[in-house]
């Protein structure tokens, strides 16, 4: 959600704080703001708005000298996205000042218990009670702020990332976590406190990661003093080498992240099995997999945990799972999955996927299937993200930095990574040939270069998005496997374009949305010649015959749904499983060109963040 930067060193604060504000601004874009502390006093700024706001009103209302500093970059729980309700946040006496990632669930409480004590409040925000809550704790036991800050973190309840300093003692920031992640960069006699790497990948490569229930003591000169806030018990810190480099989290020419993104996919699906795909072998090698595969073949059934985008990755998985390894799966949305009690066994497999790693609604179907004693496998893109540490095992998919609100090329890495691992269950379980295997393998392994060829629609796509741009409405018909694809089709649209889109099994369609349909209305109808083909195209006519604008996605060299619909845009031929790592690629261009075309923020698009950190 938001994102955290501070800074204290030897070296001007603000313009690191400013560039990692800009960073990380995919995290939340409701409003901004800056503290910085230069020798005697704390200068503060901030408004609603995005991160090039905060820098046009810090050049007219504040100093930026200083080696100390923290900043924010808001999306909004605890009241309005304004001014006021910007972080950081004073404390009353003007000496505490505080940065905040996540939600306090009983700040009501403590905030009339602090207002009883006299304390006042400008905003309307769980954080300025939380800052209060330390400086009451810290005057009335007469403790340093560390003590302060995990005295009154042990009262809170909910989820955290904070940064806040003390004017009277200016060498030491004091940051701690709970369900939303930090990073400390350790520079020479300097440090960096982020919600991920990326504001200071320029200044060092390493970094400590703090854990759930962690808080750490950050001073120059010294070295860090990681405790946890339950007991006080000392951490020894990990220092990570971070494997990131700026290159990945620039644009390289391209006019938004979404599209570069998008271009990257088949760079970034080659990575994701490059070293577990050994097609010449015959082989799939995937450590997390082999360590475990008593657990995997002895499942009863294996559960997919996921949120948007990822839940409908776990979708395609499904029908990958049941068809390949023959083994009963169901699909589950993260944020409903504890809430109704579920029936979970230890003879269970959970697979949570997070593109982020650190989705709160995840992490917490995570704790219960754990506590219910069901082994868990994370799947995510994000090193060192918490569900990563959480999970029992799990696998990277290396997609690279997403630096886009909108999801493209984690969920095609997300595919073929619940791919490779149903292809290696199917294989160990017997319920696939060695040479319908060794097929797989090969058709796998050629993706990336057909979906290089998919991107090659581009312009077309482009044509067909001038045409389409002005409609109110628009339906994604789909059957089996790109089902899947075509929920992910229409979240697209709706994410950057803001246009109300929905998804549909296209047989579906008669049972209610067939409705909707009239000479406004466009309809993306998913129709690769490889499973289902003739049903689609009946449906198909189905529309055509109430007079609906037909945009086909179909295999190259169609030619039946090309008599019918009013364009068709052509992917290139593979076996039924992988169609949806080909089919989703022009519809995330159409959603692109569209979005574009409508002037919207594509990637940062309203009402939305990059990793939703608070259930």
């Amino acid at each position: 959600m938001c994102g955290i930067v501070g800074y204290i060193g030897h070296r001007e604060a603000y313009p690191i704080i400013l560039k990692g504000l800009k960073r990380l601004e995919y995290r939340g874009y409701d409003s901004a703001g800056i503290a910085l502390y230069d020798g005697t006093n704390i200068k503060l700024s901030k408004t609603k708005g995005k991160v090039e706001d905060l820098e046009k009103r810090v050049a007219t209302e504040i100093s930026t000298k200083g080696n100390l500093g923290i900043g924010h970059t808001r999306w909004a729980t605890h009241g309005v996205p304004n001014d006021i309700n910007s972080h950081p946040h004073y404390s009353n006496s003007g000496d505490l000042v505080i940065i905040h990632n996540g939600i306090i669930e009983n700040y009501e409480a403590l905030k009339e218990e602090l207002i009883k004590r006299g304390y006042t409040f400008k905003s309307d925000t769980d954080t300025e009670v939380l800052v209060n809550l330390i400086e009451d704790i810290k005057i009335s036991n007469d403790v340093k702020l560390g003590k302060a800050v995990q005295i009154a973190l042990n009262q809170v309840i909910g989820a955290y990332a904070i940064a806040v300093f003390d004017k009277n003692k200016p060498n030491e920031i004091v940051v701690a976590r709970l369900g939303s992640p930090l990073a400390i960069g350790i520079g020479e006699d300097e440090f960096f406190i982020a919600s991920d790497a990326t504001p200071f990948l320029e200044y060092t490569n390493n970094a400590i990661y703090l854990e759930d229930e962690e808080m750490a003591v950050v001073r120059r000169g010294k070295e860090i003093k990681i405790r946890k806030i339950k007991d006080d018990s000392l951490v020894n810190p990990y220092v990570q080498e971070l494997q990131l480099n700026l290159e990945q989290i620039e644009k390289g020419g391209y006019e938004h992240f979404m599209l570069k993104e998008i271009f990257e996919q088949p760079h970034a699906i080659r990575d994701t099995y490059r070293g577990r795909l050994l097609t010449d072998q015959a082989i799939i090698k995937m450590a997390g997999v082999e360590d475990n595969m008593k657990k995997f073949l002895n499942a009863d059934r294996i559960i997919i945990v996921a949120c948007g985008t990822s839940w409908h990755a776990g979708l395609v998985a499904e029908y990958i799972f049941e068809n390949l390894a023959r083994i009963p799966v169901e699909v589950e949305y993260a944020s409903e999955f504890r809430y109704r009690n579920p029936v979970i066994k230890e003879t269970d497999v959970v697979i949570a996927i997070s593109q982020s790693g650190e989705t709160a609604d995840t992490l917490a179907a995570i704790k219960l299937a754990k506590s219910k004693g069901a082994f868990v496998f994370g799947v995510c893109n994000v090193v060192g993200s918490t569900i990563a540490r959480e999970t029992n095992a799990g696998a990277y998919t290396h997609a690279g930095p997403e630096i886009g609100v909108a999801s493209t090329k984690a969920f095609t890495t997300q595919i073929t990574l619940l791919t490779l691992i149903a292809l290696r269950l199917a294989r160990a379980k017997g319920t696939m040939s060695s040479s319908d295997f060794r097929q797989h393998l090969v058709e796998l392994e050629m993706i990336p270069k057909k979906v290089e060829q998919a991107l090659q629609s581009d312009d077309y796509v482009k044509t067909i998005a001038e045409i389409y741009k002005d409609a109110k409405n628009f339906l994604y018909l789909g059957r089996g496997y790109n089902f899947p694809v075509a929920l992910e089709g229409a979240l697209k649209l709706k994410e950057i374009s803001y246009i109300h889109a929905e998804g549909y099994p296209a047989a579906e369609m008669k049972h209610g949305p067939i409705a909707l349909i009239d000479e406004n209305m466009p309809i993306v109808v998913i129709a690769t010649n490889k499973g289902h083909y003739e049903k689609v195209v009946s449906n198909i006519e189905e529309i055509k015959a109430r007079k609906g604008k037909i945009i086909g996605i179909v295999t190259k060299g169609d030619t039946s749904v090309r008599k019918l619909a009013d364009h068709v845009i052509e992917v290139p031929e593979t076996i039924e499983s992988l169609t949806p790592l080909l089919t989703t690629i022009p519809l995330q261009l159409l959603s692109y060109h569209i979005a574009v075309m409508l002037n919207r923020n594509v990637d940062q698009p309203r009402n939305l963040a990059k990793s939703v950190t608070v259930e």
